[in-house]
Order: C-alpha cells, then sequence, then structure tokens
C-alpha cells in the first residue's frame, strides 16, 4: 500500500505563484505514475497533470492552459506542481495521486488513481 502526502498549500494573493509537493511511502518510482487533482465543494475532482517518474513523460490536461507544472522531485517518490499566475478560480483542495502500476497515463477519470494523499487546501484572494 502507498501513502501520499501533499504540501505546500495556503492563503496566497491572486497573480504569486505556488509549489506543491508529495512524497509517496515507495522506496521505487519503478512501476508508479504520480498525479495532481483538485476539487472545490459540489464537484467532481478535476484532474490536472501526470508524471511517470521512470521514463519523464509528463500530461497535462488542457484546462491547464500553460501555467501548471508537473516535475519529478529531489527524490524518486516524489513529485512537485509548480502553479503560476495564480487566479481565485484555482482555490480548491489539491491532492496527489499514484496508479501501482502505471495503467492509465492521463489526469482524465479520478477512478483509475488507486491510492490519494489527504489533500492541502489553496486558497486564493483578489
Amino acid at each position: 500500500q502507498v501513502q501520499l502526502v501533499e504540501s505546500g498549500g495556503g492563503s496566497v494573493q491572486a497573480g504569486g505563484s505556488l509549489r506543491l509537493s508529495c512524497i509517496a511511502t515507495r522506496n521505487t518510482r519503478k512501476g508508479m505514475c504520480l498525479g495532481w487533482f483538485r476539487q472545490v465543494p459540489g464537484k467532481g475532482r478535476e484532474g490536472l497533470a501526470v508524471i511517470h517518474p521512470e521514463f519523464g513523460s509528463t500530461m497535462y490536461d488542457a484546462s491547464v492552459k500553460g501555467r501548471f507544472t508537473i516535475s519529478q522531485g529531489d527524490a524518486e517518490n516524489t513529485t512537485n506542481l509548480d502553479i503560476n499566475t495564480l487566479l481565485p478560480d484555482d482555490s480548491a483542495m489539491y491532492y496527489c495521486a499514484a496508479q501501482v502500476p502505471c495503467r492509465f497515463f492521463h489526469p482524465s477519470d479520478p477512478a483509475r488513481w488507486t491510492y490519494w494523499g489527504q489533500g492541502t487546501q489553496v486558497t486564493v484572494s483578489s
């Protein structure tokens, strides 16, 4: 079983930037992919980006519009999500997720993702 812990959220001003981080309790990147999702009350989880750490491949949802960047963290079992030019609509609970093994390399369809973190709250003020 994989445990995931997100960090980096908080209250920020519109136009600023944030780096969200996720660490997985798995000692290897082999056979695992990591992704970022977000959710606001009353709506389903929205897929943002996916990374395959073993191969360095990334995939973004079209809604990102160039403001989000997913990357490998310092350790092979970590990932970062950089958000630039924050907007009030970016306010949400941000979740890190993992697939083991990685069978669906796309941020859509949260049901495909096996493990989830508790989330980190991002609140953007105007």
